[in-house]
């Protein structure tokens, strides 16, 4: 597949964080339709290096680029907002209104009707809940009784509600088990693909790793450096 326009760069950026070393990124190249998986952070560092990409920190040392600019760069909340909108982003961070159902909480990026929703709304609501795999009885239950499957498919739901350019993840089959893990992976890859998106997934599984994109990025704390990992090396993990 040809890759696109270049989405997301970080060159020799350096962050301190509440660790015992900073965050290290020699280098990282994100291009429109192109899925990666990195694998070798632990939650902690997947949350800072987030939080550089789309611009709520900014690096101690090196340059991180965004849609062709620089986050240093970005100085009004506008701009900002406008630039956070073209990232999805899946997280136990991105919360979820737990008294809400999951047909509400698919919603609220859309619109504050949710209690009693247009036709057109909740259409697109239902149309979203179908390609993130929801199904029906899920929609009208309180979010905080799905299961962990569930909620993480409303989380891909609501990543996607604003039609994002980037879907970043962050660690998300952390609490799946080995099949729904696979299942997911084939879903999240199904999604991604349908919509010509550009992801970024952050993991510690080397399987999942390998099932949800095409290229594994190894993550090398110490220097910073990004190896891709060989496919008999996944095939092994």
């Amino acid at each position: 597949m040809t890759r696109g326009e270049l989405l997301v760069e970080m060159k020799g950026v350096t962050k301190a964080y509440h660790a015992l070393r900073p965050l290290r990124i020699q280098h990282l190249a994100l291009h429109g339709g192109e899925s990666l998986a990195l694998l070798g952070m632990d939650a902690a560092m997947s949350e800072v290096l987030v939080n550089l990409i789309t611009g709520a920190q900014l690096p101690d040392e090196g340059e991180v680029q965004v849609f062709g600019r620089s986050t240093r760069s970005i100085a009004a909340v506008d701009d900002w907002v406008a630039d956070l909108d073209r990232f999805g982003l899946i997280s136990s961070r991105a919360v979820l209104v737990e008294q809400f159902t999951a047909e509400q909480n698919l919603a609220l990026p859309l619109s504050l009707e949710i209690d009693d929703m247009p036709s057109a709304l909740r259409a697109d609501v239902r149309a979203l809940a179908s390609e993130v795999g929801l199904i029906t009885g899920e929609l009208s239950r309180p979010t905080a009784e799905l299961t962990p499957m569930a909620q993480l498919r409303l989380r891909v739901g609501r990543a996607l509600a604003l039609r994002p350019q980037v879907l970043l993840a962050e660690h998300p089959n952390a609490s799946l088990s080995r099949d729904e893990t696979s299942s997911f992976a084939r879903d999240f890859a199904r999604i991604v693909a349908g919509r010509g998106l550009a992801s970024l997934v952050m993991t510690v599984d080397a399987t999942f790793a390998s099932q949800i994109a095409p290229q594994v990025l190894e993550f090398h704390a110490a220097t910073g450096a990004l190896k891709k990992t060989s496919a008999l090396r996944r095939w092994f993990s």
